[in-house]
């Protein structure tokens, strides 16, 4: 299947950015993530990074790039004589979140900004499968397509300077979960106590792109004791294959 064609950009010295139509949608992430895949391995032997946003690719050299025209030509032809081939299958990924007080810092305010009761927003927030589009502020922060419109909130006004370590959020349109303690804007509603990230481990994050997540809930004292045995190395993450 042939999409349309992007828009190729030069970004100083070592980097070429890839623009697509702007939008969120799964189909544009297939595309998105059929390319990528398909740079990495064009480049395999060389090092280079490339980082998927909602509509764009981003392919950061670790080097200067030597001749820059014919790079972006190399990478127009390689994009024009390919034709994408559907990714079927991905992970899914099964989440805990803890919805007590204790973490769910704005859970009251959005209550009562859309007129809807605690334990519906829950239910409206772990109902869906979300899908991963990409990972970005921080490494293993995973922005997640597919919350109810229900829920839908503008962040913060101002942000604060400390959100927690697994603070599960909502910003606009995305719902997402912090993988360490950083300042940050959206609505704080839970906890997980997983490790999203942790990098002496290989892969640093098992959640990529393209992969599903489907949140569950759990009391406080669930959540301590997987807390616990997160701690001690115990906890294996539920996962399986999802067909589309």
């Amino acid at each position: 299947m042939k999409a349309s064609m992007p828009e190729i950009k030069v970004m100083g010295e070592r980097a070429i950015l890839i623009e697509f139509d702007a939008g969120i949608s799964e189909d544009l992430l297939c595309d998105l993530l059929f390319y990528k895949n398909l740079i990495q391995k064009k480049y395999f032997k060389e090092k280079v990074e490339v980082i998927n946003t909602y509509a764009s690719l981003l392919i950061f050299y670790h080097a200067i790039i030597e001749d820059i025209y014919s790079e972006v030509l190399g990478i127009k032809l390689l994009l024009e004589g390919t034709n994408i081939v559907k990714k079927t299958a991905s992970d899914i990924f099964h989440i805990p979140i803890c919805y007590d007080p204790k973490f769910a810092i704005d859970l009251d305010l959005i209550s009562q900004s859309k007129n809807i009761g605690v334990d519906k927003i829950i239910t409206l927030h772990s109902a869906p499968i979300y899908t991963v589009y990409f990972i970005g502020f921080l490494p293993g922060f995973l922005y997640l397509g597919g919350l109810d419109e229900g829920l839908h909130i503008s962040r913060k006004s101002s942000s604060r300077n400390r959100v927690e370590k697994g603070a599960v959020g909502i910003g606009e349109n995305q719902t997402g979960i912090y993988p360490k303690s950083s300042p940050g804007g959206w609505q704080i509603i839970g906890n997980s106590p997983i490790e999203i990230f942790d990098k002496n481990s290989s892969p640093p994050c098992l959640i990529s792109p393209g992969d599903k997540i489907k949140f569950y809930p759990v009391s406080l004292s669930e959540y301590e004791e997987i807390k616990n045995l997160v701690s001690k190395g115990d906890f294996h993450l539920k996962s399986e294959t999802y067909d589309s």
